[in-house]
């Protein structure tokens, strides 16, 4: 990975060959911005008079300025400028993280498994190509919305050649700079299809058939003049291109019967196509139509399964809640992402706030859970370590531990202990006994003895207990507090070694997960445990099979020798990741066999010559034990929950205001390919990079702390307040544009398609760029270019000339838009996307194999003719515009 110092960033962009080619722009323009009139002749267009704007007046004196005068004011707007498209870019991070969180809203409906069984799959509401062409495109694209819409506003219904410039200038440079540009960071011989090709046709023949109507409108229908009619018809193609966008995902006109799509992309499963438009929550698919897709759910979770197991074995001691958090983080960091996603990364990135996601987050929530475990430091307790003892009723004489942790350990801790009567009683079964501890300075723990005693008579197995008390300190710090902390109160346990055992399960019935691997069934020896005695031992089948289908079946025996009380027996449980497991088997034990030791092996002592017959092995009374295989429900419902919320709402949403306040002045690493981790796991430390852009944002990032968290009306109230706050910074964002150009003398229509709409793409052209080279395929970087093309259009232009036109209407007048630079700037593009539409579908074709990427010699001609044609459209559009050639 290269160094933090080598690394590009996205403001590196402002200083590519466009921007080179934009200045030069600007020194042609002022010496001759003229324009031809109906009669040939060349008028004034761009050193006129400057015109307020909707929020900023005209800077005074405006005429007769001197060069350095000039000078100074283009660099004062261009520098306000670009901040505010910084400012732009990361109140469109809010606007994002909304959309994220409304298209990611899930139901539950029931999918018939292959098996028969079936299954509750929980997809998405939001159809992902519906969601591409509506909210996630007016995310991308709400700036050239807007701005359209407010200069049509503020010029009092007027056209302007700003919005509809910008619109058109930002579509040329998608689709030729973003596009040209994720073809070429491809790594060497890698390929990224379209997957969803149908879709791409739709969207790309609407974004050449957008700026077509635009073109038919001004110059065609009603030349110099937009009626009412084509302007609410232009809007009308918005809800049109969705539509027949969904169909071709869907392809419902390629099916029998009328059906629906779900998508649950947070799982990657795709139920295409095969539910039936029922009720949801009954809705089943035909396990015959859809094995591929219900295989690829299968997959998504056998892969859920699989990162929750790695990660609870790195983190053995982490609770499950946070093994969860830590589980869906990683499903977050290997899972596909969304358009918002990329362009919210995209803007972080540029201005010092990190990746989306962190890694270190979780961790960060693990440490400060064990600081939270820390005791006090002056308090120091005694007690029982263990709390329990199991002694052999011939153990004679054995030793109890009592210890102390915590505060000085310089004190001198004397306290009393003494016996207490169960089933056993002091001088038949155990010596009574009392006395006093001591812990010296510096002891942590101290000893006693107690004395069990042996007689030859058989009993039950019998305990007592020994409890500690009245504590005394002497000397040390008198801050440390000494108190009995539990266990204050031993257990002993007396086994009676007079006969061979009786040998049983603790229970008749046990449960155990699919999971499990390996699960574990104790089998006791109690009332003696004299002798060496096997046990055999069997499984039998129930409704689960053993021979490796749901157990490994087992025949074998345990061995008790003399004085063990406790055996484990062992059985491999397979994990077929069966939802709603329910089977079980039986193990049963066998008659137990008291052995003797004949030289260096074990026979069965027949004559028992050792204990008379009632002291023989025996069977107790639970001998058979019942064991239920079930899903673990834990483990079943955590990628339950990965597969209903693993999608990118969980970390680009917010639930609080101090959440975002403190995202706000936080800085991390823009380095974050990785998660923020670097080979060894450690968060990346910020580069001076990032701090420089983080602290020339931080206005804006306090500024827009204010909005709404996106937890709120389920991300609807962010939604509404971001796209106010993108309106206001959008009109003045215009308002520098207009007044920048006529400083250095470019005409609206040339600022508009070269600074304004490079300004407003920048964040999509970065999250392309890592779309490009982290998703499997291309729909996220070049599909979207084409539908958010479409979309500038019957939104931007639609909406905007439908409320001039109307308001026109009811005056009684005509709404006037002079074809001229507009129409030529169309054209041009127009005829330059179809032949770059047609490069990208030749790519498919073999060497190449698909539209990014691919061998290293038809990425940089590909690259290279895109580049030309964006720099063709801008040079043809300047050039008419400045009347050096002849537009229509």
């Amino acid at each position: 990975m290269a160094s933090q110092c080598g690394r590009s960033h996205p403001l590196a962009l402002l200083l590519s060959p466009p921007v080179l080619l934009f200045l030069l722009l600007c020194l042609v323009g002022d010496a001759s911005a003229v324009k031809r009139d109906a009669n040939g002749t060349c008028k004034s267009s761009a050193n006129t008079k400057c015109q307020p704007g909707v929020m900023l007046p005209v800077w005074q004196p405006s005429l007769n300025l001197s060069f350095g005068d000039k000078l100074a004011r283009a660099v004062v707007y261009f520098s306000c400028l670009i901040y505010c498209f910084l400012g732009v870019s990361i109140i469109a991070d809010r606007f994002m993280a909304a959309i994220e969180v409304i298209t990611s809203k899930e139901k539950d409906v029931v999918v018939k498994m292959k098996d028969g069984t079936k299954q509750v799959v929980s997809v998405r509401i939001w159809n992902e190509t519906v969601s591409n062409l509506t909210l996630m495109a007016l995310g991308s694209s709400a700036p050239e919305i807007l701005l359209s819409i407010i200069e049509i506003c503020g010029k009092k219904f007027e056209a302007g050649d700003l919005g509809p410039g910008t619109i058109v200038g930002s579509a040329a440079f998608n689709l030729f700079i973003i596009i040209g540009l994720c073809v070429y960071v491809i790594p060497n011989g890698e390929i990224r299809r379209i997957k969803h090709l149908l879709v791409f046709f739709v969207t790309a023949s609407f974004s050449v058939f957008a700026y077509l109507w635009m073109y038919m409108i001004i110059d065609i229908f009603s030349p110099g003049r937009v009626q009412v009619w084509e302007a609410v018809l232009t809007f009308a193609f918005f809800p049109l291109t969705v539509l027949l966008a969904y169909v071709a995902d869907t392809k419902i006109f390629f099916k029998s019967f009328l059906k629906k799509h779900y998508t649950a992309r947070s799982a990657k499963a795709y139920q295409d196509g095969e539910l039936e438009m029922q009720n949801p929550e009954t809705a089943v698919v035909d396990p015959s139509a859809v094995d591929t897709d219900l295989s690829d759910f299968e997959k998504t979770r056998h892969d859920y399964i699989e990162i929750l197991r790695e990660i609870r074995k790195k983190h053995p001691n982490a609770d499950p809640k946070m093994l969860e958090e830590m589980a869906q983080m990683e499903v977050l960091n290997r899972g596909p992402k969304s358009r918002a996603f990329y362009r919210m990364q995209a803007t972080r990135q540029l201005t010092g706030s990190g990746n989306v996601i962190k890694k270190s987050k979780v961790e960060r929530r693990l440490s400060v859970a064990v600081e939270e475990q820390e005791e006090d430091p002056n308090l120091q307790k005694i007690f029982f370590d263990p709390g329990h003892y199991t002694v052999m009723e011939n153990v004679g004489t054995f030793s109890l531990t009592v210890s102390r942790s915590g505060g000085d350990l310089n004190a001198v801790v004397r306290l009393d202990y003494h016996t207490v009567d169960g089933t056993a009683t002091a001088g038949d079964d155990y010596v009574a006994a009392q006395g006093t501890l001591v812990f010296h300075s510096g002891e942590k723990h101290c000893q006693f003895s107690l004395t069990i005693i042996d007689d030859d008579v058989f009993e039950e197995d019998e305990h007592f207990y020994v409890e500690l008390s009245n504590i005394r300190v002497e000397g040390g710090d008198p801050e440390t507090r000494v108190e009995l902390a539990d266990p204050i109160r031993a257990t002993i346990m007396v086994l009676d070694d007079d006969h061979a055992g009786i040998f049983h399960f603790e229970v008749t019935e046990a449960t155990v997960h699919e999971a499990i691997g390996e699960a574990e069934f104790k089998v006791q020896r109690s009332s003696g445990a004299r002798g060496i005695v096997r046990l055999p031992f069997k499984t039998v089948d129930g409704t689960a099979k053993g021979d490796g289908n749901d157990f490994d079946s087992v025949k074998d025996y345990l061995e008790f020798h003399n004085d063990e009380t406790e055996k484990t027996i062992k059985i491999r449980i397979i994990d077929d990741e069966e939802y709603e497991k329910n089977e079980f088997f039986f193990i049963e034990l066998g008659d137990p066999i008291l052995m003797k030791r004949v030289g260096h092996h074990l026979e069965e002592d027949r004559e028992c010559s050792q204990i008379d017959e009632g002291g023989r092995p025996k069977l107790g009374e639970f001998v058979k034990i019942k064991v239920t295989i079930i899903e673990s429900t834990e483990f079943k419902n955590t990628v339950d929950r990965m597969l209903k919320k693993a999608n990118l709402s969980l970390v680009v949403g917010t639930s609080s205001w101090k959440e975002q306040f403190i995202e706000a002045i936080t800085v991390s690493s823009g380095d974050d390919e990785d998660g923020g981790a670097d080979e060894d796991g450690e968060e990346k430390l910020p580069s001076c990079v990032d701090y420089v852009m983080h602290f020339l944002t931080i206005f804006w990032k306090l500024l827009f702390a204010f909005v709404p968290p996106t937890d709120y009306l389920s991300g609807w109230l962010c939604f509404t307040v971001s796209i106010s706050g993108i309106g206001l910074l959008t009109a003045l964002i215009g308002d520098l544009a207009s007044s920048f150009g006529c400083t250095v003398g470019l005409t609206d229509a040339v600022t508009a398609i070269t600074f304004v709409a490079l300004g407003t793409s920048l964040p999509d052209t970065f999250a392309s760029k890592v779309a490009a080279i982290g998703d499997s395929n291309a729909d996220s970087s070049v599909g979207n270019v084409t539908g958010s093309n479409a979309v500038n259009v019957f939104l931007g232009i639609g909406v905007a000339w439908s409320i001039a036109a109307i308001y026109h209407w009811s005056d009684g007048s005509e709404f006037l838009v002079e074809s001229g630079s507009l129409g030529f700037s169309v054209t041009v593009f127009c005829v330059e996307a179809l032949v770059a539409i047609m490069i990208m579908m030749l790519r498919r074709l073999k060497p190449v194999g698909g539209e990014l990427g691919g061998p290293f010699v038809p990425k940089v001609i590909t690259t290279t003719v895109f580049l030309g044609l964006w720099v063709t459209y801008i040079i043809l559009s300047a050039l008419e515009n400045y009347c050096y050639i002849d537009g229509f």
